[in-house]
């Protein structure tokens, strides 16, 4: 067994790493849905946020020295992070500690993706890691960064970055990687209109993940040095990783099974039509996203809530719900629910039906309404006999209708105030 594969090996690289979850993003494409949370704090999956993914990892992975940098609607947010993450040691170094946006270098708030880090750079170098993990906080998948880092430091790279093979289509979104033979970066381009493909491939192209991993004085030097540059944008992909591919050691780091060479699940759950599609993907039988694994569980704070109900057993009047996930505090009350992801506290009143739709957490729908292939968003009243996804034309008017035929409805949509809560 060589140095690099034993496990000691990768916890000593892992006690040495500082991870920073950028977390600030609106997440624009959701539109309604961050209109009063930011991207990272949008529920996924019954009872998780997104957020819940890259910090679960981190502990995961035993890396537990993590700063979650905040800035746009960031109140539910840290809220949440102070509610179901503030039980580490701090006696043994160990802390999620919420980074806001506090002008800390200047008069502005976080500029980009690079800033947001220099603007920290004081409280990173209190802390002395030998490595800092950069994050993106608002993806979803597991991921053991330990793995991540051992491959860093084998390749002796200044700054590795993880990524996944899209399509060409879909990479127009992301930052695009060209690589050679030893997956040393040679290029990068930033939402490219006309993406190259990855060796060895005429369809699939080399995506960002948004996460990287610096050498802590690589780091320093790289930000110290745009920070000075009037013409920078202030952002890693933009102008970080382009700068820097000529002189230094970038590499990509696939992100693939160790086990089967297969890659992982990983999902950008950025527009209305892919959340709404990978909470579709978790209720069927046995989804790529495995939430219910042991050995790799996601964390999240917990509300104490009841089980989920069911009452009547009536002819036509069933409280029932097949191919779902219904979260605690639910009650079906002689209505029918099908292939739909109800989250906590929702209650479907006699009579309704709910079909292929996400309901966030403390949604009333009243008896009667039929619900199809729709997202309604936290503490939405649905009247009695309201029909929502069965005519386009007519959800359009008053509600959010995507390309896919996808309802987005939220309370201010419905005249509502919403939760007394934020978030």
């Amino acid at each position: 067994m060589t140095e690099e594969d034993n496990p000691r090996y990768v916890s000593r690289l892992t006690r040495d790493t500082l991870a920073l979850v950028l977390a600030g993003g609106r997440g624009s494409r959701l539109y309604e849905l961050t209109d009063r949370r930011a991207k990272p704090a949008v529920y996924f999956g019954g009872k998780f946020r997104i957020i819940d993914f890259p910090l679960s990892n981190c502990v995961n992975s035993g890396i537990r020295r993590i700063g979650v940098l905040t800035q746009y609607k960031a109140h539910s947010l840290i809220r949440h992070i102070m509610r179901g993450w503030s039980t580490f040691r701090s006696e043994l170094g160990e802390f999620v500690e919420v980074l806001p946006a506090s002008q800390r270098t200047d008069g502005d708030w976080y500029q980009g993706t690079a800033d947001a880090i220099y603007q920290n750079l004081d409280i990173v170098e209190t802390l002395r890691p030998k490595y800092v993990l950069v994050l993106s906080g608002d993806h979803i998948y597991k991921m053991d960064y330990g793995q991540m880092l051992a491959y860093h430091v084998e390749k002796g790279a200044d700054m590795t970055v993880s990524c996944v093979g899209v399509s060409l289509e879909d990479a127009k979104g992301f930052g695009v990687m060209n690589v050679d033979e030893n997956n040393r970066v040679v290029s990068f381009d930033e939402k490219p209109a006309e993406p190259k493909p990855m060796p060895g491939s005429d369809s699939i192209a080399l995506a960002s993940m948004g996460n990287y991993i610096f050498n802590t004085d690589f780091l320093f030097e790289q930000l110290q040095k745009d920070a000075q540059n009037p013409n920078s944008s202030r952002d890693f992909g933009k102008d970080i990783i382009p700068s820097i591919i000529g002189e230094h050691k970038v590499y990509a780091y696939p992100f693939k099974d160790p086990v089967t060479g297969k890659q992982p699940y990983w999902r950008d759950v950025g527009t209305v039509d892919a959340f709404w599609e990978a909470n579709m993907e978790l209720v069927s039988i046995q989804p790529e996203l495995n939430l219910y694994d042991e050995k790799w569980p996601i964390l999240t704070h917990h509300r104490q809530l009841p089980s989920a109900k069911f009452v009547y057993h009536e002819p036509g009047r069933e409280g029932k719900a097949l191919s779902s996930i219904v979260s605690a505090g639910c009650v079906i009350s002689g209505a029918d629910v099908r292939n739909s992801l109800l989250f906590s506290n929702v209650k479907v009143h006699s009579y309704a039906s709910v079909r292929d739709s996400v309901i966030l957490p403390e949604v009333d729908i009243g008896r009667h309404c039929r619900i199809y292939r729709a997202v309604i968003d936290r503490g939405c009243v649905l009247p009695e006999g309201m029909v929502i996804g069965e005519n386009r034309e007519e959800d359009a008017k008053r509600f959010r209708v995507t390309s896919k035929g996808i309802t987005l409805v939220t309370p201010e949509m419905l005249g509502q105030k919403g939760p007394a809560s934020v978030g």
